[in-house]
């Protein structure tokens, strides 16, 4: 997949921000398949759309969740996690009961969350690096 920079504009400048998010049930037990897969997936979106972040790529396995979202800079990876893990517990919690019997809560404290840029961190790197050798840009003040 190949994910192009799409720049978000705000009163103070614009952006690209996107996070790989993992999250997992409960002491990782596969309670995430047919009906229940399929409505936290519409949960997911939903929450998205709310908050006005874009999804990119989503996928809901027995045990685990991973989801690439685009978000808006005054939203920390904690509070984009945060975000999906507590709506979609509550509301999942309340139309199936089997997940509140088997489990005292849906979701496992935990997540991952990893920054993902449309250019790679060498690359930014190698930009900055060279600033100076640039035509035009000299490091002597001029």
């Amino acid at each position: 997949m190949t994910v192009t920079r799409k720049v978000r504009r705000f009163s103070g400048g614009v952006y690209d921000l996107g996070l790989h998010v993992v999250w997992c049930p409960k002491y990782r037990r596969p309670v995430l398949g047919g009906r229940v897969a399929e409505r936290l997936d519409e949960l997911i979106r939903h929450k998205a759309d709310e908050r006005g972040w874009e999804i990119i790529a989503l996928e809901v396995m027995p045990d685990h969740v991973h989801l690439f979202v685009k978000h808006d800079p005054k939203s920390s990876a904690s509070y984009v996690a945060n975000q999906f893990k507590g709506f979609t517990s509550r509301v999942l919690r309340e139309e199936f009961p089997h997940l509140k019997s088997r489990m005292p809560t849906l979701w496992s404290s935990s997540y991952f969350a990893a920054s993902v840029g449309a250019v790679s961190a060498a690359t930014v790197e190698k930009y900055i690096n060279t600033q100076f050798e640039r035509p035009g840009k000299r490091g002597d003040g001029s």
